[in-house]
């Protein structure tokens, strides 16, 4: 069973948990969720209204932070750790996997050292066992660990929840790539249509060069024979000419 695959069905078990439950209940879905070893998108369980009813509540630091593991890195819990509930280890494991999700939207080459900032890992050996175990093992990217120069070149990273305001940045770009893609459909409509125009003009030339080929054979071939039937025919007729001067005349003889 693939990644995808197990999440929606983690998924859809934890909307079902949250929509059914309430206020305090919701806190420890929201910890179980944001713990699990397979579950890396959140937006279908924040998107079911309990959890939303949670804003302004007492508990409303678990919404923040469900939308913290959907959208945010483990830099930006730090900068706000005093304000959420203190995470679990797995939960900051799975930040620091989001984290690296999230670094590989935007850049294929990531660089040890940015990579050992960002997740708070102190050496390199550190670095690619976590990149090794807890994140190609995993399943959510594929790369190559490059020693010699120390970065991660990304291959596959699974992607993470749309930000707000992210999905229509991402269908602008879409659009543009729909227009973009018109635009050159229809050049090479034109070449094409070009190029079958000066294939038919090139057959048309052809066949006229051959036509004119053939008319300049035939033109020859018959100034050849006429030549020659006249060459024979003045030497045929000197020839008789010639024997007939050279002929001795019978004379005739007188009837008695």
């Amino acid at each position: 069973m693939d990644i995808e695959q197990k999440q929606a069905e983690h998924i859809d078990c934890f909307v079902k948990q949250a929509s059914n439950q309430k206020g305090p209940a919701l806190a420890s879905v929201i910890t179980e969720a944001t713990s699990h070893p397979s579950l890396f998108a959140f937006s279908e369980i924040l998107s079911v209204p309990t959890v939303l009813e949670l804003q302004g509540t007492e508990h409303s630091v678990y919404l923040e932070l469900l939308r913290l593991f959907a959208h945010g890195t483990w830099s930006e819990y730090k900068s706000v750790a005093d304000r959420l509930p203190h995470l679990l280890p797995d939960q900051v494991l799975k930040l620091k996997q989001l984290t690296v999700l999230t670094l590989a939207e935007t850049n294929k080459v990531l660089p040890y050292e940015g990579l050992m900032q960002e997740l708070d890992v102190s050496n390199v050996r550190e670095l690619e066992d976590f990149l090794i175990n807890e994140c190609m093992y995993v399943g959510i990217v594929r790369g190559k660990l490059d020693q010699l120069r120390r970065c991660f070149e990304v291959q596959f990273a699974a992607g993470r929840d749309l930000r707000p305001g992210q999905l229509g940045n991402m269908i602008q770009t879409l659009s543009n790539w729909l227009v973009t893609s018109d635009n050159l459909l229809v050049s090479i409509q034109e070449k094409i249509k070009w190029a079958d125009t000066m294939s038919e003009l090139d057959k048309k030339h052809g066949k006229e060069v051959e036509e004119k080929v053939e008319e300049v054979k035939k033109s020859l071939k018959a100034d050849i024979d006429f030549r020659g039937h006249e060459e024979i025919y003045s030497e045929g007729g000197m020839m008789d000419y010639e024997e007939d001067r050279g002929r001795p005349k019978r004379r005739r003889h007188p009837m008695g």
